[in-house]
């Protein structure tokens, strides 16, 4: 008795074979015409489902692989992951297929699995290359940048004149701290491919690191001239939302190497240089959020009329509108904050550029000057008299300055505490714990890797910071942010002896990184502050 499946046997005399789709489909799929093309592998696949003769594993196998391909390219990834591992089923000799599977386990987000597929292409093929470029892209991803280092140099010893490539490895050595050696792979890659924007604003980012100024504005000016957005694609596809930057080279800019890496969204950033004329129509096609990125009101104070007047434009919701960054230098924040209950916030007067000492100004020494617009200690000094003072703001008499009260806030056995947090949203997260033996505290200048016992106070206020931070300090970091009123900002504070909070500075260009080789307890903290950012942008960009 024949069976109702060997009555299918054979394809009907005239009808088209599998193999006839499966060439069909190819070319539908060179020609563009993707959704034509998948119609046609799926028609081979259900004719290969019913034949039994004829019909070679490897020609199933193949059918599998073009689908797959096919739906990659209509960001339909999950159907592709299905085709792929069919495929691969059937002939797990395709090593196109482990390298493509490897692909969208990245693109979904499974990094670490992605490198596992690439290493198994790679055993079946030591040499295929799309495998090799892919597990360099993924070895950065996880932070294996000395290793990924290797495979670029490696590959760029086959094909010197590749810019990707010479981008990458740029990307690598500056995350690997050799600023000049990464500089050198984007001015080479600049020299092969001057129509990618990206290595002109590395160029300018790094020059203006060191101080060339007027080779990194060369570099952003071309940038622009090149493309005036940056896009960085999000891991996986599609994207769950689009953010748009507004970044102004030479002045104080958030942060966002950090925030801003391996993202579920896509982001696009645009540099806001001096007669910027933006496309609004185009922008507001890339943007479901706005994130105003111009921190330092001193600074941006020409540049934070510009970026107000495109974020309003757009008509899209935004983060850290910079009308409220216009309100955050450190004397408004001062008068801001006054009156919060156990909240210390020293006075902070302003004097202008190419003025002394306001006649009838009180002062009580010790005291604090700073020009305005410096971060990190730079240019910041405490003095004991008039007289140290009147020379100081006399040698900074090009710029604005800032005259501020001297708050001791030495804890009992000796050594300054400084303490971060991060407000994002309504949450209020630790980020770091500075402590010294002077009362300027900068976090990197510290002997905390040299002490185990300092190591472990941060780790447990990163733990627990309410075991630091009662319920009035925490009423008084809410009222904080109330009436700052940023979406995304930093504080830097201490405790004085009666247990009051110090406030020391209030804005959105502190530092937040996830470099701490040394400090490798801080990691699960600071990976709560990137995934508090990504939750917060998701709120704004869908309207919450």
């Amino acid at each position: 008795m024949t069976s109702p499946s060997m009555a299918l046997a054979a394809p009907a005399a005239g009808s088209p074979s599998v193999s006839d789709l499966l060439c069909a489909g190819r070319e539908h799929y060179q020609r563009g015409e993707i959704r034509r093309a998948i119609a046609i592998f799926q028609a081979g696949l259900a004719l290969a489902a019913t034949v039994s003769i004829g019909v070679a594993v490897d020609g199933v196998a193949d059918l599998h692989a073009a689908l797959a391909n096919a739906f990659m390219l209509c960001d339909d990834i999950a159907s592709a992951a299905e085709n792929y591992k069919a495929a691969l089923r059937l002939a797990p000799h395709l090593v196109a297929c482990w390298c493509n599977l490897g692909i969208v386990h990245q693109r979904s987000g499974m990094v670490q699995d992605a490198i596992s597929l690439y290493l198994e292409a790679l055993r079946r093929n030591p040499g295929h290359r799309p495998s090799r470029t892919n597990l360099a892209q993924a070895l950065v991803a996880t932070r294996q940048l000395a290793i990924a280092r290797t495979l670029l140099l490696e590959l760029l010893g086959e094909t010197p004149d590749d810019a990707d490539l010479r981008n990458q490895l740029g990307k690598v050595c500056f995350e690997l701290g050799e600023s000049g050696e990464a500089l050198a792979q984007f001015e080479r890659a600049v020299a092969l491919a001057p129509e990618q924007a990206e290595n002109f604003y590395w160029i300018g980012a790094i020059r203006q690191a060191r101080g060339e100024l007027e080779a990194a504005r060369s570099a952003y000016d071309r940038a622009v001239q090149v493309h005036p957005i940056l896009r960085r694609p999000a891991v996986k596809s599609p994207p769950a939302f689009r953010a748009l930057a507004l970044f102004a080279p030479f002045v104080g800019n958030t942060p966002v190497e950090f925030l801003f890496k391996d993202c579920a969204y896509q982001t696009s950033i645009l540099s806001l240089l001096p007669g910027s004329q933006p496309d609004i129509g185009l922008l507001a096609r890339e943007a479901d959020v706005v994130v105003n990125l111009v921190s330092d009101a001193d600074q941006g104070a020409k540049v934070l009329p510009l970026a107000m007047a495109i974020a309003r434009s757009l008509g899209k919701p935004v983060v850290n509108d910079p009308a409220k960054i216009q309100n955050t230098t450190r004397d408004a924040t001062a008068v801001a904050l006054a009156g919060i209950d156990g909240c210390r916030v020293p006075r902070t007067d302003r004097i202008a550029a190419g003025e002394g000492l306001p006649a009838g100004l009180d002062l009580a020494f010790p005291l604090l000057a700073r020009r305005a617009g410096m971060h990190g200690g730079d240019v910041f000094e405490k003095f004991e008299d008039v007289a140290a003072l009147a020379a100081f703001l006399a040698a900074q008499a090009d710029h604005d300055r800032y005259v501020i009260d001297y708050i001791d806030y030495r804890s009992v056995d000796g050594f300054f505490r400084k303490y971060r947090f991060l407000f994002i949203g309504g949450e209020i997260l630790p980020y770091h714990l500075a402590i010294g033996d002077d009362w300027k505290l900068h976090r990197d200048s510290t002997e905390m890797g040299r002490h185990v016992w300092m190591q472990d106070e941060e780790e447990c206020f990163l733990r627990d910071p309410e075991q630091v931070f009662g319920a009035a300090h925490y009423e008084a970091l809410r009222l904080i942010r109330d009436r700052i009123g940023l979406d995304y900002f930093g504080i830097d504070c201490g405790l004085d002896r009666d247990g009051k909070l110090v406030v020391f500075e209030v804005n959105a260009s502190m530092l937040v990184h996830d470099q701490n080789p040394e400090f490798p307890y801080k990691d699960l903290y600071i990976s709560r502050i990137k995934v508090a950012f990504d939750a917060m942008l998701g709120r704004v960009a869908r309207g919450n």
